[in-house]
């Protein structure tokens, strides 16, 4: 008998810790630190303080999840589970037609560091960034448990530089950057609270791939509640490095994380900031082309998805037909990109709506599903709250997801039509032996 060449668990604690590190550690610590503090002065560590708060419960809410129901499709099988096969797959198209756009909007913006600290042209920048996408994907095919080692290396070098960036920035802190706490009002602590939750979304990513966890219990909540304190240490201490040493100031907001790595440095600073904003970057892609390609596989295994992504490697089983997909999807958009008819500006408002609605889905299934346990109901009440009050911020770029329901419609449509049909086919010709014998049998009945 011919055997099924299924995903292997392979994915132990130190490279889930990594994954998550990697999902959720994006770009967004290059650049939100500093906008924040323009935005709303000192006063920005506090939203940053209440976000680093808010992050456990967001992350042990799919945690949870991925501990008690460990499957390649991720939120797609919570919501499946929680509120039908419909639903889920709708959330799991979500979050696979986020990734497209959303890895390459990672790639530019890691290669952007890197040309801008280097001098390079915008040809540069499109090459290093169609670089980081193939070793993303590159690694995802040959496996996870590679993948996940590759991570590791990439987490702990991207933690070096910052803890050493804030290191450095410690001395030059001052008391007077700090006053006045609160100079553009309170409100404005409020609106940059929403901008940090960008840089916290992810823990649902790495979800899709608690099927390859060898102890799924173990590596989704110890796991990710390790790269929760991490992460969100990570993140304050950035932003209080960045207030504290006022790099944010004179207009050096989107680049006030690179100035304080690349000032003490001297001239090895600009190519040390350009590799950290290279990693982080390529962490991202790793951690979201894996978790994209599994939930592609999990959705062509159900018949939700078109079955040739659902096509396995036998030497390194790992979902090369969803590979294929995302790497086609990459070069679309490069391409459109490298010819200017989108902007990175354009393309970064498209996956909003989608990653949150995908994170809506996943909360709600676990205010459903986890019922029987009172403290991971109150996170994932917490988490589906917090989540539903950002969704409003996301203004036009509704419209994506509106068109995925809209392609998704087609499909379900027109799979219902080829089903018709193969059960058409296969009914009994009247007159044919097959009808003779169906007849024979229910007058014997």
């Amino acid at each position: 008998m011919k055997q099924s060449v299924t995903l292997r668990s392979q994915i132990g604690m130190p490279q889930a810790i990594a994954l998550y590190i990697g999902a959720v550690l994006g770009s967004g610590i290059l650049i939100v630190p500093g906008l924040a503090a323009e935005m709303a002065g000192p006063a920005s560590l506090l939203a940053w303080g209440l976000m680093t708060l808010l992050i456990l419960p967001m992350a042990l809410s799919m945690g949870f999840l991925s501990a008690k129901y460990p499957n390649a499709g991720g939120v797609s099988h919570f919501v499946t589970l929680a509120f039908g096969e419909r639903a889920g797959s709708l959330t799991g198209w979500f979050f696979l037609m986020s990734v497209p756009i959303g890895a390459p909007v990672a790639a530019l913006t890691g290669a952007g560091y890197m040309t801008a600290a280097m001098g390079w042209g915008e040809p540069a920048r499109i090459g290093l960034a169609a670089l980081m996408l193939a070793v993303g994907l590159g690694m995802n095919v040959v496996g996870m448990s590679l993948a996940g080692k590759v991570q590791i290396a990439v987490v702990v070098a991207i933690i070096a530089v910052l803890v050493c960036a804030f290191g450095t920035a410690l001395p030059h802190m001052e008391r007077a950057a700090f006053t006045p706490f609160a100079p553009h009002g309170w409100l404005n602590v409020g609106r940059s609270a929403a901008i940090l939750f960008w840089c916290f979304i992810g823990w649902e990513a790495v979800s899709h791939l608690s099927e390859e966890f060898k102890d799924p219990q173990r590596a989704a909540i110890k796991g990710i509640t390790i790269a929760a304190v991490i992460v969100g240490t990570l993140y304050f201490l950035s932003a209080l490095a960045t207030v504290g040493t006022g790099s944010y100031l004179d207009g050096a907001a989107s680049a006030a994380l690179v100035r304080m790595i690349s000032g003490p440095l001297g001239r090895w600073g600009g190519l040390t900031a350009g590799l950290t904003g290279m990693f982080i970057c390529t962490a991202t892609i790793i951690a979201y082309a894996g978790a994209a390609s599994r939930v592609a596989y999990a959705m062509a295994r159900q018949g939700s998805a078109p079955a040739w992504m659902g096509r396995m490697s036998r030497r390194f089983h790992t979902p090369i037909g969803a590979l294929l997909f995302l790497l086609l999807c990459f070069i679309a958009v490069m391409s459109l990109y490298g010819s200017g008819l989108l902007s990175l500006t354009t393309l970064i408002t498209f996956p909003n709506a989608t990653f949150i609605l995908t994170y809506i889905g996943g909360c709600a299934a676990g205010v459903r599903l986890l019922k029987g346990s009172r403290f991971g109901s109150a996170v994932s009440w917490i988490s589906l709250i917090a989540t539903v009050a950002v969704f409003p911020f996301t203004g036009m770029a509704i419209g994506y997801p509106l068109v995925i329901c809209l392609v998704y419609s087609l499909f379900v449509l027109l799979r219902s039509r080829t089903d018709r049909r193969s059960a058409s086919a296969e009914q009994p010709v009247p007159g044919s032996s097959g009808d003779r014998t169906a007849a024979h049998s229910r007058r014997r009945a």
